[in-house]
């Protein structure tokens, strides 16, 4: 019984772990692993709910791989310069 209650809770992680890479096939699943390990791992130290941690850190990982990509966009922007405003048709360019 003592064997199986320490095993457990290690073959859950692996399997959800598992779980979240078979389905992060999909670009908007960016940051999810990384949060979903890191949720895991804080979850099992916070009182063995690595299950629970592993679900919000996946949330919160994709949030923030969401909004550095909507920065970096916005970088991007900025950092294009505008082009000039195109001449109205049969205007007389000086």
């Amino acid at each position: 019984m003592l064997r199986r209650m320490t095993v457990e809770p290690v073959f859950v992680t692996l399997l959800v772990g598992l779980m979240l890479i078979v389905g992060s096939r999909d670009a908007s699943a960016k940051g999810c692993i990384k949060g979903a390990a890191v949720g895991a791992v804080a979850g099992h130290v916070a009182g063995h709910h690595a299950v629970v941690g592993a679900a919000a850190g996946c949330v919160v990982g994709h949030h923030l791989a969401k909004k550095r990509l909507q920065e970096q966009q916005q970088q991007r922007q900025q950092s294009v310069p505008s082009a000039p405003p195109a001449s109205a048709p049969g205007a007389k360019a000086i």
